[in-house]
């Protein structure tokens, strides 16, 4: 990441702990800093309980931190009143795993991209089809009356990009968006979210416990340990010569074709 990139992500010194119902705590970060510049693609990874997943939540405001600060586009979001925190929310949008429970299944393709376009001046419906047909599901006028059921899983997932799109964002927010999908179905949703990328200028936070997601699609990589990031940098550098050495045990866990 060069100085003069701006910087749409800024988490710095980051602090979250939980507590459950006996009144026990667990820190599930501690002072991690990220940030992701404009057009680029920052990979988190590490293992399960690692604390990937709630710093995502905690970018995109699901949950708030304990201490520190998250900024986006500049903007400290905390200081910002309810109305100027949904405006500017609205420039990051997520994309999650589990794309059948991020849709309402009682709601057709059609009224679902329409509530995420609400903000868009225009004709609607042409709107809606461009989108359908910008991640791959073509025509796209055939898919605006299904359901979400009616869509195989690889379909969902490209829906659920388009609508995450509809509000034309400057970051998308990937918690394990390729997790569980076929290996076809992975590259063709990276190389989906690639063209995306390199047309409308995305940034991406990609959360990813897989090596060989972050090796292929990343600029930059975090590693994430125990709530901390351990080692963070260029991609290619981190991933061929790790620093960190709980980044070179990840790396030897990576199965060799």
């Amino acid at each position: 990441m060069s100085a003069e990139q701006t910087i749409v992500l800024d988490l710095e010194n980051i602090d979250k702990t939980f507590r459950n119902a006996a009144g026990k705590s667990f820190q599930a970060v501690r002072n991690a800093s990220l940030k992701v510049a404009a057009g680029e693609t920052v990979a988190l990874v590490g293992e399960s309980g690692s604390g990937k997943s709630t710093l995502g939540r905690i970018a995109l405001g699901l949950i708030g931190p304990d201490a520190g600060t998250v900024r986006l586009n500049g903007r400290d979001l905390a200081s910002l009143k309810d109305a100027e925190f949904r405006e500017a929310r609205t420039t990051m949008q997520p994309v999650f795993q589990d794309a059948t429970a991020s849709l309402n299944p009682r709601r057709r393709i059609r009224a679902l991209l329409k509530q995420a376009s609400y903000r868009y001046p225009g004709d609607f419906e042409p709107y809606a089809v461009g989108l359908l047909e910008g991640v791959g599901l073509r025509p796209g006028g055939e898919y605006l009356g299904r359901f979400p059921h009616e869509l195989s899983g690889g379909q969902r997932q490209r829906f659920t990009i388009a609508r995450a799109l509809a509000m034309q964002p400057r970051l998308i927010v990937a918690d394990e968006a390729l997790s569980g999908a076929d290996v076809s179905i992975r590259g063709e949703i990276l190389n989906l979210l690639l063209d995306i990328q390199s047309e409308q200028g995305v940034a991406y936070l990609m959360i990813t416990h897989d090596i060989s997601v972050a090796r292929a699609f990343a600029h930059r990589v975090a590693v994430m340990r125990h709530g901390e990031i351990v080692e963070t940098g260029n991609a290619m550098e981190v991933l061929t010569e790790p620093r960190h050495e709980y980044t070179r045990r990840l790396l030897a866990a990576v199965p060799e074709l």
